[in-house]
């Protein structure tokens, strides 16, 4: 996988997260650094993964829960409509949509991790393969991956199926 330059890939990423704002104003994002802080509290937020199941086997966030990112219907969901959620995909885009969709069914409290599992690698926070903590993270595809610039990241190359 090509580097991008620090430049290059600070710009794109200032365009993806204008994009998502744009399409998604309802939605609240927060930041890797402000979840963290929340996630040492009690109680803390309900961290849902908006990645496939084959994004989310390569690692995610520690305790996240694994969400098929097409769900509409959330009346399995555990959790009443005032917990606080946090969804999160590779860049916020699809955790942006769900966090809509999640609205859309009375959930008062849920935010969009802002750049996703990609910007908390990229700030060296952990993730996890089950309870081991890993170097590595699905990059969606070759040119999702791009906004990834740790250098001690092992980016799997594998691709989503069409």
């Amino acid at each position: 996988m090509v580097a991008l330059p620090a430049w290059l890939r600070s710009l794109l990423w200032k365009l993806v997260k204008r994009s998502i704002r744009r399409k998604f104003p309802q939605v609240q994002p927060i930041d890797p650094a402000t979840l963290t802080a929340q996630l040492q509290q009690e109680p803390k937020p309900v961290l849902l993964d908006v990645r496939s199941a084959s994004e989310y086997a390569v690692s995610h966030l520690p305790a996240a829960q694994q969400i098929d990112p097409a769900t509409k219907d959330f009346s399995d969901l555990p959790y009443p409509p005032d917990t606080s959620i946090v969804c999160y995909c590779s860049v916020g885009y699809r955790s942006a949509r769900l966090c809509a969709r999640l609205q859309a069914a009375g959930y008062q409290n849920v935010r969009n991790l802002e750049g996703s599992a990609f910007e908390w690698v990229n700030q060296g926070y952990p993730v996890y393969r089950e309870e081991q903590r890993v170097r590595s993270i699905h990059p969606y595809n070759a040119q999702w991956g791009l906004l990834l610039d740790k250098a001690d990241v092992e980016k799997t190359e594998r691709e989503l199926p069409p």
